[in-house]
């Protein structure tokens, strides 16, 4: 299998090369190597490699940058997505373009249906969702789109990452907890695209781990987790904040639970619950940090 994967420096690339399957060649190119924003460049780098499959984890993911740079957010989710669709189009590869939760606006309180209508609250949102249409659009034959949340990984700026940092440097963090979602390891979603790389389903999917929790029930267990694996060698106060006590630029819906049912019945997957596959990323961080 001759894949490319564009966004390779990114959580979800450097996942995706760390649990590539044997077998695979694998052309893994970040910003600097191809810039999704210049057309010219994606067909001649998909047209020179002419790969099977083509994997799209490249993102400008800064919500709260995008209210005030909406260019650069429509630039890279949207017109550059659709740029690499029509490449992979053009080559007679399967696409996968990874999307996101903020594609809706958390306004009911069930999981997320594929056929829920959408409806961004901000920017960052609107651009994934731009893309999504973009990319249906151009290659409606050989695309699927993946729609994630709340994505950390070991790898990168995260909020695993921040919150382990905050508890180290703070003797106490406030965290927010009306917004409720599913935490997701970038392992496991990787894990879940290359099995969509052998099975290439078409059209828009959700995948996230099981279970929901809210940020602060996340930050308490990262905590927990932290500290029971020896990542943390104390427990600092945690307090439960209402979103509007932490004012940001862009809205983020309060409730963004996908349901993954068909996709996870696709795709043969037990699913894991969250906490389950944080324990399991904190063991493999503490242990590649020599801790």
């Amino acid at each position: 299998m001759r894949v490319l994967l564009v966004g390779a420096n990114g959580q979800l690339g450097r996942e995706l090369q760390h649990c590539k399957p044997t077998g695979t060649e694998l052309l893994a190119l970040g910003s600097q190597e191809l810039d999704l924003r210049d057309p010219g460049d994606v067909i001649a780098k998909v047209s020179t490699f002419r790969p099977r499959v083509i994997i799209n984890g490249a993102a400008y993911t800064a919500v709260d940058r995008a209210e005030s740079d909406p260019d650069t957010a429509f630039a890279v989710n949207a017109q550059g997505a659709a740029s690499l669709a029509q490449a992979a189009c053009t080559v007679g590869a399967y696409c996968l373009q990874v999307s996101t939760d903020f594609v809706f606006d958390g306004a009911q309180s069930r999981p997320y249906l594929i056929s829920d209508r959408t409806n961004p609250l901000g920017v960052y949102g609107a651009s994934k969702l731009a893309g999504e249409q973009l990319v249906l659009a151009a290659y409606p034959e050989g695309v699927a789109i993946v729609r994630t949340a709340w994505l950390y990984s070991a790898f990168g700026n995260n909020f695993v990452t921040t919150m382990l940092r905050l508890m180290v440097e703070r003797e106490n963090i406030g965290v927010v907890a009306d917004q409720i979602g599913t935490p997701t390891w970038g392992r496991g979603l990787a894990e879940a695209l290359w099995q969509m790389c052998r099975v290439q389903p078409k059209g828009i999917h959700h995948w996230t781990d099981a279970g929901v929790a809210s940020w602060y029930d996340f930050a308490v267990a990262i905590q927990e987790e932290g500290f029971g694996c020896g990542l943390l060698d104390r427990e600092i106060p945690i307090r439960p904040i209402n979103t509007v006590d932490y004012p940001t630029p862009a809205k983020r819906p309060s409730y963004s639970v996908l349901d993954k049912t068909e996709t996870w019945a696709a795709l043969g997957i037990q699913p894991t619950h969250w906490r389950q596959a944080l324990r399991q990323m904190l063991l493999e961080y503490k242990e590649n940090r020599g801790a």
